[in-house]
């Protein structure tokens, strides 16, 4: 058992960056979780900590052990949650972080995942600034893009597909575009990353040699609820993911633009602290959303499109 307790010291102490910190997680003083760390190198003969007065960093030893225990802690909270399982029913708030657009799919499902599990509470951010979770208690996000926080597990959503939408009224204008470099005489609506400030590039595939493609930009906004308002209005092209789209393609307010140029699908993944991946809330959570999300890519281009050309 001491054996397993210097591990848990060492983990959660290269996990927060701090003795104190993992002490007040597992409960102990910060000289306890030292001495266990430091019982640990000395059975080890190497060392896993550059310690000064103000900071704690890994060696190149203890980034790789740090990988391999951590492993052995979460399959032993693996274990554990299977049996807590098996004995009660999944209960408790259940905190979830997820990007403002993403109520336009998570919201229909829920019902169903309230009425199968009614002891969980679900508490929803919805919010495109990127949280940090084990800081702000987050137990499950929804995050779209590449998750380099190696302190969270991950399980990617089957993918969705970006799409260039335009209004008919603006088509009617200005003409549809018949190929990626017709899009120069065209004007576009663009996406801002809220956290990066960057544009988002659309995704097109473009022939060898070609130059990046540059739209006249007559609008940048950091919410896709406004771009999609944008575009609906006929301000431009708008480049947006296929369920946000679906509604006003079906109804005509909206046709899509350059369909076989498209390039690769986007995707959201769930995420949630490693060592908080497997309680019995989260567990349900994340396999219902796994299983439920996304269906396949929108169908509802509407029949006006093979007209427009």
């Amino acid at each position: 058992m001491d054996q397993l307790n210097g591990l848990m010291a060492f983990v959660r102490t290269a996990d927060l960056g701090s003795f104190v910190a993992a002490g007040r997680v597992l409960g102990v003083s910060a000289s306890a979780i030292g001495k266990a760390v430091t019982r640990l190198e000395k059975e080890l003969g190497v060392r896993l900590f550059q310690r000064s007065t103000r900071s704690l960093r890994l060696t190149e030893e203890g980034r790789a052990f740090h990988e391999r225990c951590r492993r052995i802690l979460d399959e032993l909270d693996d274990a554990r949650a299977m049996l807590a399982q098996t004995m009660e029913q999944p209960r408790g708030r259940l905190r979830v972080s997820a990007p403002i657009v993403s109520y336009h799919f998570l919201l229909p499902v829920l019902p169903r995942f309230l009425a199968r599990y009614p002891q969980i509470e679900l508490d929803l951010d919805f919010n495109d600034r990127i949280v940090d979770m084990i800081d702000e208690g987050i137990d499950v996000a929804i995050r779209s893009g590449e998750l380099p926080d190696s302190r969270l597990m991950a399980r990617r959503l089957r993918p969705f597909q970006m799409l260039l939408c335009a209004a008919p009224s603006y088509l009617a204008q200005h003409g549809t575009p018949a190929c990626p470099r017709d899009l120069d005489r065209h004007t576009g609506i663009r996406f801002r990353y809220p956290n990066s400030g960057k544009i988002q590039s659309w995704p097109l595939h473009l022939p060898a040699g070609e130059r990046e493609l540059r739209p006249r930009t007559v609008m940048t906004c950091n919410n896709m609820e406004a771009l999609r308002g944008a575009t609906v209005a006929g301000l431009g092209i708008g480049c947006m993911p296929d369920f946000l789209a679906r509604e006003p393609l079906a109804s005509g307010a909206l046709r899509t633009v350059l369909d076989e140029w498209i390039d690769a699908p986007g995707h959201f993944s769930l995420i949630w602290p490693s060592n908080r991946n497997l309680s019995p809330k989260v567990r349900v959570f994340v396999d219902f959303i796994g299983d439920t999300l996304f269906s396949t890519r929108c169908d509802v281009l509407s029949s006006e499109n093979d007209d427009a050309g």
